[in-house]
């Protein structure tokens, strides 16, 4: 990107089941954090990005979801913006917060992603992902897969049928899909706003209930609540108020393309890497869109960190692992972190932002200094090689 904002704040929730807390609650938490961090009032803020999904299911709140979150924030009758995009929701209102600044309409942007996924009804929570999709389309897939797909998500039956795909064309296997997960598992016992704070090795993710072969429950992520929030400021504000921080170095969001073969998010990379001007071998630890073990698996090969069928030989020789060459997930990814949809993009540049800055602790990946974040969103169509509905990348540079 020619004018790249600075994340000079951030904030989170823990994410988890809570029942105790709103929206309105969850939302006042990250955004009280990012602000606090980036030393900055909530009036020094000109506009404001709120990403979420899927309120209007499991709340009842559509439309103006962000202003009614956001009410008691003082925000000072600023320009509110609503994003929706499935899973991308939250990086999607980042990659349009950077282009609002980058365009000049504003210097201080604030984004925020927030999501209440649990309900005491789990086949609510379900029909909530389900709305990610053509539901019609949606409609005719489950009738396909019969009456055992409504016991779960059925984006874990597509993702069962894509994987076993793969596992059948190359050298991997289940056991590749159970250390990721394990990784991950790990990897979130150190991160103190992780949902799941407890290592499981890779054993006990194979030998963990069967949801539908080849995945296992462990490698699936589960149902979450929670909020993330970035504070933006173009580059002049930021020097003019003493801001410091990482900078947004490249951002890319695209839809599935229905016209042309290869891999769509692999383009999507490659115009965020074209934007930073950098490439895949460059990056020191990325973010990625994990909703199963699988998905992380793909993302190696999306993103570039290895060739098309030869993601899982970064498993076997330790890039993506804790002190490898690319650590991936090391706060545990949605599999451990957990996925409450509208927050999770944010929450990934979040957790970026800590390692670049030297700040994420115990996890910490020495020297980082360009990190990758990866989310896809929905399924528009549900072909034998479509892709998701909406695909996001954002390099992020200290």
């Amino acid at each position: 990107m020619t004018k790249r904002p600075v994340i000079a704040g951030i904030g989170m929730t823990r994410f988890g089941k809570h029942d105790d807390k709103s929206l309105r609650q969850l939302t006042g938490e990250a955004v009280t954090s990012a602000l606090l961090d980036a030393g900055i009032a909530v009036d020094e803020l000109d506009c404001a990005f709120a990403a979420n999904s899927v309120a209007g299911i499991i709340t009842g709140q559509e439309a103006v979801r962000g202003q009614v979150s956001m009410k008691e924030l003082g925000l000072g009758g600023i320009p509110i913006f609503n994003v929706e995009n499935a899973c991308a929701s939250g990086s999607t209102a980042v990659h349009l917060a950077a282009s609002y600044l980058a365009s000049g309409a504003a210097e201080i942007a604030l984004v925020v992603g927030y999501e209440k996924m649990v309900h005491a009804d789990k086949a609510v929570s379900f029909r909530a992902l389900e709305t990610c999709s053509d539901i019609e389309e949606m409609e005719e897939v489950k009738a396909r897969l019969g009456p055992d797909a409504a016991k779960r998500s059925v984006f874990m039956d597509l993702y069962a049928e894509k994987v076993q795909a793969y596992l059948d064309q190359t050298g991997a296997t289940q056991r590749h899909l159970a250390q990721i997960a394990a990784k991950n598992s790990d990897n979130g016992t150190r991160n103190p706003l992780a949902q799941f704070q407890s290592a499981n090795d890779t054993e006990a993710v194979l030998a963990s209930r069967p949801i539908i072969e080849p995945l296992t429950l462990l490698m699936c992520s589960g149902m979450s609540d929670g909020a993330a929030a970035l504070v933006l400021a173009t580059q002049q504000a930021a020097k003019s108020r003493g801001l410091g921080g990482p900078v947004i170095a490249g951002s890319a969001v695209r839809s599935e393309s229905f016209e042309t073969g290869g891999s769509q998010m692999r383009r999507v990379a490659e115009i965020a890497y074209e934007q930073a001007g950098i490439s895949s071998a460059d990056i020191d630890i990325a973010e990625v869109h994990d909703a199963t073990s699988p998905g992380e698996l793909f993302a190696y090969e999306d993103i570039g960190l290895a060739e098309y069928g030869e993601g899982w030989k970064l498993v076997d020789d330790g890039t993506v692992f804790a002190g490898g060459r690319c650590p991936v997930n090391p706060s545990g990814g949605l599999l451990s972190r957990g996925h409450p949809i509208g927050a999770t993009g944010v929450a990934q540049i979040c957790e970026i932002t800590l390692h670049l800055r030297g700040d994420a602790g115990e996890r910490q990946v020495k020297g980082a200094k360009l990190g990758f974040a990866h989310c896809l969103g929905g399924q528009a169509s549900f072909g034998a090689t479509s892709g998701a509905a909406a695909m996001a990348a954002t390099i992020v540079a200290a």
